[in-house]
C-alpha cells in the first residue's frame, strides 16, 4: 500500500480539476464517446483485474456500468472470482430487477443539481442489498437478470452476518460498529513500516479514526503515523508543489494526536507547521507570484483585499490563488492548534475565516473561492462548505458570529445532501469534511446520512474494503482507491464517538484551559 511523496502529489493533482466555469463531471456523468469514466484503470491493488472504473454492486463481487441506451439497468462488467455473485452472473448480464422489482426509475447523467444522488437502478439495487440482509429477511437477493435476449431470476446468498443499517446509522447502529472494527484492522494491518497508509488521504484520515477508537492495540500505528508527520514536517519542502495541502492535514493531525494524548514531543512539530502556515498564508500583493500575471491575468488580485487571507496550493499567491477547500482547512488548522497551547495571531485567523465569509452564498452555501459564483440560493458539491462549518465551530473567540457561521453552513448541506459522494476536487476529502461538518447540527447530519445510504451499501466490497465510486473527478481512482475509501468510512463512522476534537469532544487537556467551541454538539 506503499505510495513514494510523489505519487501521493500526483493525487493531489486531481484535486484541482474543478472550476465554477467549465466542463463539468458528475457522479453519475458519463461519456459515451469517449468511454469516461468507464476505460479508466487502476494499474495495481484489488481493482487491477477490473477492466475499468464501474459501480462496485456491494458485497456481491460485481461492478456494473450505467449506459445510455439502457437507463434502468445495470451492464455487469466484472465479476470478482470466489465473490457471492461468481458462478450465477455473467459478464454482459444486464440487471433489470433486484428484490423482487423491476427497476423503473431511470438514472441521471450530468452534473448539478437536478441529477446529484444514486438515482434509479443505483439506489433500488443497494435497497435490495440492505433490506435482504435486515431482521425480518433471510439473507437472500434475489435479481431479474437479462441474458442473450431472456430475463432470468437468479438467488444470492448474501447472507445476514453484517445485518441492516440502524435508523440513527452509524450512532446505536451494530452494523456500523461491525464496520468500523474490520476497517480499523485493516488499515492498521496494511500501514507501511514508515508510518504511511499509502494515500495521501488515508495519512490522515487513518490515523484519526484509529486514534477516534481509543484503542490501546491501535496506537502503535497512530505513533508511527506522527512519527512520520514530524519527520516530514522537518524537511524543508521549499521546492514541493502543492505542499500547502501536506501542511494542513500534517497540522490537523498532529494537533488531534496531541488534545488526545498530550504527548508534549509533538509540539515542536506542531509549532513548526503553524509557522509554515502563517508564512504560506495570502495576506499581501507582494506575495503575488509574477509568474500567476503572465500564466492567470484574470486571476490575480487588483486590490489589497482581493483573496486576502486565503491559502492556493502553493505559499503567497500563485496560478489562480487561494481557494475555499484549503483555506477552510487553514482556519480548521489554527483553531487546533491554539487549543494545543501554540500561540496564533488572531488577525491572519480573522482573515482566514473573511476569506470563507465573502465566499459563502446567503444560504450558507461556500463557493469555490472568496467571491459569490452562482445566486443566492445556489449549491452543489459541499465538502468546502463542510469544512467551513468545522472551522467557525471550532473558533477559539468568544463573539457568536462564529457559531452563526457554522450553523449555517451545517444547515444548507443537510438541506441539500444530494451531492454527499460527489464534491469539489476530491470527492473522498470532500465527504470527510462534509460530514464532520454537518454532524454540528443533529437533524442536518441525520439528513445526509440518510440520503446516502445507499453509497455505504454499495461502496463496501466483499473481502471488507471499500471502494471509490464513479464519479465527475478522477481524483485518486487508481491503485491505491481502496484503501483511500476505506480511511474515509472508518473516520465517518467514528463520528458518534465523540472522541475526537473534530468529532465533538469538549476541549481539555493537558497544558491548562481551552478555548470552548463556538458550537454546543448535543450528546447522541
Amino acid at each position: 500500500m506503499k505510495r513514494t511523496i510523489e505519487g501521493s502529489i500526483a493525487a493531489v493533482l486531481g484535486w484541482l480539476a474543478f472550476t465554477t466555469a467549465g466542463p463539468a463531471w458528475a457522479q453519475v456523468h458519463y461519456d459515451p464517446d469517449t468511454g469516461s469514466p468507464w476505460k479508466e484503470r487502476a494499474e495495481g491493488g484489488p481493482d487491477a483485474e477490473v477492466p475499468g472504473w464501474f459501480y462496485n454492486l456491494g458485497v456481491t463481487g460485481m461492478r456494473a456500468e450505467l449506459v445510455a441506451d439502457e437507463p434502468t439497468a445495470l451492464v455487469v462488467r466484472h465479476v470478482f472470482p470466489g465473490t457471492i455473485a461468481n458462478g450465477q452472473v455473467e459478464v454482459g448480464d444486464v440487471i433489470v430487477g433486484a428484490g423482487g422489482k423491476p427497476f423503473e426509475v431511470p438514472h441521471r447523467n450530468g452534473y448539478g443539481e437536478a441529477v446529484f444522488g444514486g438515482h434509479g437502478p443505483i439506489m433500488d439495487f443497494a435497497d435490495a442489498l440492505e433490506a435482504c440482509q435486515g431482521q425480518k429477511a433471510d439473507g437472500t437477493l434475489k435479481l431479474s437478470v437479462r441474458r442473450h435476449g431472456t430475463v432470468k431470476e437468479l438467488s444470492l446468498g448474501i447472507g445476514k452476518a453484517y445485518g441492516s443499517y440502524a435508523a440513527n446509522f452509524p450512532a446505536n447502529c451494530p452494523k456500523s460498529e461491525k464496520i468500523r472494527g474490520e476497517l480499523l484492522e485493516l488499515l492498521a494491518r496494511g500501514q507501511s513500516p514508515d508510518g504511511s497508509f499509502g494515500d495521501v488521504l488515508a495519512d490522515m484520515y487513518a490515523p484519526l479514526a484509529l486514534l477516534a477508537s481509543g484503542e490501546p492495540r491501535f496506537m502503535p500505528a497512530v505513533t508511527r503515523a506522527i512519527d512520520r508527520i514530524a519527520r516530514e514536517a522537518a524537511l524543508n519542502h521549499a521546492d514541493d508543489a502543492l505542499i500547502n495541502w501536506h501542511f494542513m492535514s500534517w497540522a490537523i493531525t498532529a494537533s488531534e494526536y496531541f488534545l488526545a494524548t498530550g504527548d508534549q514531543r509533538i509540539l515542536p512539530t506542531i509549532q513548526k507547521l503553524h509557522d509554515r502556515i502563517a508564512a504560506s498564508q495570502y495576506i499581501d500583493m507582494s506575495q503575488i507570484n509574477p509568474l500567476a500575471k503572465e500564466s492567470h491575468p484574470d486571476s490575480y488580485p487588483k486590490g489589497p483585499r482581493d483573496s486576502h487571507g486565503g491559502w492556493g496550493h502553493n505559499p503567497g499567491f500563485e496560478g489562480y490563488g487561494p481557494i475555499a477547500m484549503i483555506t477552510g482547512q487553514g482556519a480548521l488548522a489554527y483553531a487546533l492548534m491554539q487549543r494545543c497551547g501554540i500561540e496564533v495571531d488572531r488577525p491572519k485567523h480573522d482573515a482566514a475565516y473573511g476569506f470563507l465569509d465573502r465566499g459563502t452564498g446567503p444560504n450558507g452555501y461556500v463557493w469555490y473561492g472568496d467571491s459569490l459564483g452562482g445566486g443566492p440560493d445556489g449549491w452543489a458539491d459541499m465538502g468546502r462548505t463542510g469544512a467551513a462549518a468545522l472551522a467557525n465551530s471550532l473558533a477559539p473567540y468568544p463573539e457568536p458570529v462564529y457559531r452563526r457561521r457554522a450553523l449555517a453552513h451545517a444547515q444548507v448541506m443537510g438541506r441539500h445532501p444530494q451531492s454527499f459522494p460527489d464534491t469539489h476536487g476530491s470527492p473522498m476529502m470532500g465527504m470527510v469534511y462534509e460530514a464532520l461538518g454537518v454532524n454540528l447540527d443533529p437533524p442536518s447530519f441525520r439528513s445526509v446520512m440518510d440520503a446516502n445510504r445507499w453509497w455505504f451499501t454499495m461502496a463496501q466490497c466483499p473481502d471488507g474494503t471499500f471502494y471509490y465510486q464513479p464519479n465527475r473527478d478522477n481524483a485518486g481512482y487508481g491503485d491505491t482507491n481502496r484503501v483511500m475509501a476505506t480511511a474515509v468510512v472508518a473516520l465517518i463512522y467514528s463520528i458518534p464517538r465523540q472522541s475526537l476534537t473534530i468529532t465533538g469532544k469538549p476541549p481539555a487537556g493537558p497544558r491548562g484551559k481551552r478555548p470552548q467551541p463556538a458550537v454546543e454538539r448535543p450528546s447522541r
